[in-house]
């Protein structure tokens, strides 16, 4: 597995588990405050015992320095021999009182040749220990002067403990001064103050462990209850309304689960009664339907007899014939769409698949469309923009030619005139199909509302084609059952466009559908439709610089 796969599943678990979160969170929190006061009490500690440690030193170390500065003056004599033997004699006598490890050098302090007195150490200590710092600070103090300084001391092992010493100036009869340093090791107190880190490091690592499953136990209290109402929510949105939350306790949880429990039994008795007044109403509409079809035929067929014989009939009554046969037929295709919704809301809708040339379907469409694209004075067009070699796909033939015939018809009913165009465009894995026209156009909020079942974008607009307001409502129930889709454009003043995407092949999805919304094509694309179905190259007759203004205001 690579790093970034695991980043990313660590990312999501991550962002999936709440008590993962909690205990990270509360390790984090802890570890740093508790960092942060065993550091401070660590600190106080350590200050503590070497300022304790100190004040013994330096107590013992002032009496000592001034026990063998009045021994080193009372030296009479200057022989270098007399000395050589009187100095060593004095120095072995030094040692401490109070059982404190303490360790003695005599070092000159000034450098010269033929030292009256050879510098000397105790056999645990080096002369080394003494930095120049400190030589120089009690060379040029005197010898009424005591100083100090932490120094390291590397012990038998060759590791390096702490330490301090103190120093004074020493006069001899003859030769340079002489410093006099009692150093003592600090490495008990160093082993305390590392017993007690080791300590605190136990109660932070005890504190950690301990708030980090005092986390997760509170998480686990909590994200118990919450995953199981998401799976019983999961489940209610499944459909099994019965699914309720087990409460245990009166505690937060449980008035959670009380509360989750009555609002689901709230909403199975809603949805309850809105699924029987939707069958109820889907019932009440298919009764309808059907029981309006036996009367409705007797009177189309009685109508249609009038229609026929209107030319024996005075001029009211062969306009009332007209009036009744036109409306009978209108009348006739809102119960048939009203029967197709029915269809759709009890779920009964099926596909009659096969294999459809979608580009020779279109072209029937729009040859069927020209009377009445001619007595609206609008032009029909089909646009291929693309050079592709198949245009077939598998749908119901049927459904698809009812939503083109929709579509076109409604294009050219808005057109105002201008020029209706059907472009289409295909790839690997579907086919799209998009009508474009340039008449009144829609709003936003238009677009929005345009698949609702019986709206209309101006009510007071006078049809020609006597619609029943539930084309566009059943052809994208008819896309639904293509698993296709089908979208809007508009743009007022510029026109509309709607565009529909069908798969190829039922239950493969598609990815990139081939057409924009709306799509930019050329005029030169277009390839006039007449009513003899021949495909003849269009006149330059239409303003193809307000055609691009219309693409740059409100194209893609």
């Amino acid at each position: 597995m690579t790093f970034g796969r695991r980043v990313t599943r660590l990312s999501k678990f991550w962002a999936r588990s709440l008590m993962a979160r909690a205990m990270v969170l509360t390790g984090i929190i802890t570890l740093v405050g508790s960092a942060l006061i065993a550091y401070f009490l660590v600190q106080q500690v350590t200050t503590g015992l070497y300022q304790e440690r100190l004040d013994q030193v330096e107590a013992e170390a002032t009496a000592g320095l001034s026990e063998a500065r009045s021994s080193f003056g009372a030296i009479e004599t200057s022989e270098p021999a007399n000395l050589e033997e009187r100095v060593p004699e004095i120095f072995e006598s030094l040692g401490g009182s109070s059982g404190l490890i303490r360790e003695s050098v005599l070092i000159p302090l000034e450098d010269a040749e033929n030292l009256p007195v050879t510098p000397r150490s105790t056999p645990d200590i080096s002369q080394d220990v003494i930095s120049d710092e400190l030589r120089e600070a009690v060379l040029v103090s005197g010898p009424d002067s005591q100083h100090w300084q932490p120094v390291g001391i590397v012990d038998e092992d060759g590791t390096e403990v702490p330490g301090v010493a103190f120093g004074i100036s020493i006069s001899l009869p003859t030769g340079p001064p002489y410093g006099l340093f009692f150093v003592y090791d600090f490495s008990s107190v160093q082993e305390n103050v590392n017993f007690v880190f080791r300590v605190f490091l136990v109660a932070v690592a005890a504190i950690l462990v301990m708030n980090v499953l005092i986390a997760a136990w509170v998480a686990r209290s909590v994200v118990k209850p919450v995953s199981q109402a998401a799976q019983v929510s999961e489940r209610i949105a499944d459909g099994q309304l019965d699914q309720r939350l087990a409460v245990v306790g009166e505690d937060e949880i449980a008035r959670l689960g009380v509360s989750f429990n009555r609002m689901a039994s709230t909403l199975q008795e809603q949805i309850t009664q809105l699924a029987h007044l939707s069958k109820m109403q889907q019932r009440f509409v298919s009764d309808v339907s059907h029981e309006l079809r036996t009367p409705l035929t007797t009177v189309s067929m009685a109508a249609s007899m009038l229609y026929e014989s209107r030319d024996e009939f005075d001029p009211v009554s062969q306009r009332s014939t007209e009036l009744l046969h036109h409306q009978v037929e209108r009348f006739q295709a809102l119960l048939a769409d009203l029967l197709e919704m029915s269809r759709f809301d009890a779920g009964a809708a099926e596909l009659a698949l096969s294999e459809v040339d979608l580009w020779a379907l279109a072209e029937d469409v729009l040859t069927e469309a020209v009377p009445l694209a001619d007595r609206a004075g609008a032009e029909l067009n089909m646009v291929v923009p693309d050079d592709v070699e198949s245009y077939i796909a598998e749908v119901d033939r049927r459904r698809i030619n009812r939503i083109l015939r929709n579509l076109v018809n409604n294009a050219i009913e808005h057109s105002e005139g201008q020029p209706v165009d059907l472009i289409i465009s295909a790839n690997t894995t579907a086919v799209a199909i998009a009508v474009r026209d340039y008449g009144v156009g829609m709003s936003p909020d238009q677009v929005a509302h345009v698949f609702d079942r019986f709206w209309r974008a101006d009510p007071a607009r006078a049809r020609t084609t006597g619609g029943s307001g539930l084309g566009l409502s059943i052809a994208t129930e008819d896309i639904r059952l293509h698993q296709g889709s089908l979208d809007a454009w508009g743009q007022t003043g510029q026109g509309s466009c709607f565009r529909l995407v069908l798969p190829r092949v039922q239950g493969t999805p598609y990815g990139i559908t081939p057409l924009a919304l709306p799509p930019t094509y050329g005029v030169d694309q277009r390839n006039r439709i007449s009513a003899d179905a021949d495909m003849v190259a269009v006149e330059q007759a239409y303003d193809r610089v307000n055609e691009q203004a219309l693409y740059k205001d409100g194209g893609t």
